[in-house]
């Protein structure tokens, strides 16, 4: 059950993040949620309504007058709903047996250290845009059983101290964090999915050690300030985007230390080079962006790679593609073809690319090409 539950966290991390979700989304995975539970508690409380017999169904328009439920709020079993209500800050009395609380679109500016006391089942919390600048280093105390926290859209600075020490999913999406401070994330084993994109991090500000103890299989830094490749990342990665920064060139050294890695974005940055052999490091890839780039040729490596199947390298200065760029010289080393090469947008002579070039690419529709040139 723990690999579904990471599958569905990593089909809704491949989602922009800075996007609000629907809290019911998830009200609807409750039995994935709850496989994660312990099994002494698994199926002793399971709610009614939603979750259970329709003739219990909760009367929406009964919410605001439950005295059980936080003032202006709408409850369920287990959870609270407080999204677009206006609050300032978190709301009194939330019920101990509370699971999931949705405070989307408020003015909630800090959270203090007993906003969340004594709610120790609590699962899901969901924080985005808001006006969150501080966080009490005690406020999650008290939540040993939080997997998901989403802290987007906000104007924090840095990464809240003692986080949730079981948490899945972490998000900090577009916030004002400069720097990553040393074990930021200590303690932090069973984090699968850190998103860290849209905030002004320069490679200076991941301090070496930022990232020690992680287990995570998805990061996202992208759309940041980083000009080269992060040195300090979590070996464990099978996926990581760094989409959207200013990085210049790939190093040999840059990915030695990611086996696992299974997808890379690199698009849109200012790639110019990747040094032969850096790609190799990698051979359990199945996808690489490389998109809108300034490369004039093919990366060095590629046919080496016996999983790779999706290469996107349009928008960059390709001017000659070689015979041997894609595939290696034998089949047999090739053990899963392409479905998808993208080379449009680039300045090479498509006519000029000899058809055996893709010859371990899957079916007539798996390479796209296109020429800056027309003829005369």
């Amino acid at each position: 059950m723990r690999a579904i539950l990471l599958l569905w966290l990593l089909a809704i991390g491949d989602s922009k993040p800075y996007e609000p979700i629907n809290a019911m989304d998830y009200m609807s995975n409750y039995d994935t949620m709850m496989a994660d539970r312990p099994a002494s508690r698994r199926g002793l409380d399971r709610p009614a309504s939603r979750w259970g017999d329709d003739d219990n169904d909760i009367d929406d328009d009964d919410d605001d007058d439950d005295e059980d439920c936080p003032s202006g709020c709408q409850c369920f079993p287990h959870v609270v709903q407080c999204s677009d209500k206006g609050l300032i800050s978190i709301p009194e009395k939330i019920p101990e047996d509370t699971r999931m609380i949705d405070l989307q679109n408020n003015d909630i500016t800090d959270i203090k250290e007993n906003d969340f006391k004594g709610l120790k089942d609590l699962y899901a919390l969901f924080l985005i845009n808001n006006k969150l600048s501080s966080i009490h280093p005690k406020a999650f105390k008290d939540l040993g059983r939080l997997r998901l926290l989403y802290l987007s859209y906000n104007l924090l600075t840095q990464v809240p101290a003692n986080l949730p020490p079981n948490i899945l999913e972490l998000r900090f999406h577009e916030n004002r964090i400069s720097r990553v401070q040393k074990e930021a994330f200590k303690g932090l084993r069973s984090l699968n999915v850190l998103e860290l994109g849209a905030n002004p991090l320069a490679n200076s500000g991941i301090e070496l050690g930022a990232f020690d103890g992680v287990a995570t299989l998805y990061l996202g830094i992208s759309e940041a300030k980083l000009t080269a490749v992060p040195k300090d990342l979590p070996s464990s990665m099978t996926e990581l985007q760094l989409d959207y920064n200013k990085i210049s060139k790939v190093e040999i050294e840059d990915f030695k230390r990611f086996k696992n890695l299974q997808r890379l974005s690199l698009g849109f940055n200012q790639i110019k080079s990747v040094e032969n052999g850096s790609l190799a490091s990698i051979p359990n890839v199945r996808e690489i962006h490389l998109e809108n780039n300034k490369l004039r040729k093919v990366p060095p490596g590629l046919s080496s790679l016996r999983y790779l199947q999706v290469m996107f390298l349009h928008g960059n200065k390709i001017n000659y593609v070689g015979v041997n760029d894609f595939c290696p010289s034998r089949d047999s080393d090739k053990k899963s073809q392409y479905s998808s090469i993208s080379l449009f947008a680039n300045p090479v002579r498509y006519w000029n690319i000899p058809p055996t070039t893709f010859r371990c690419v899957a079916g007539s529709r798996g390479v796209q090409l296109a020429s800056n040139f027309r003829r005369k």
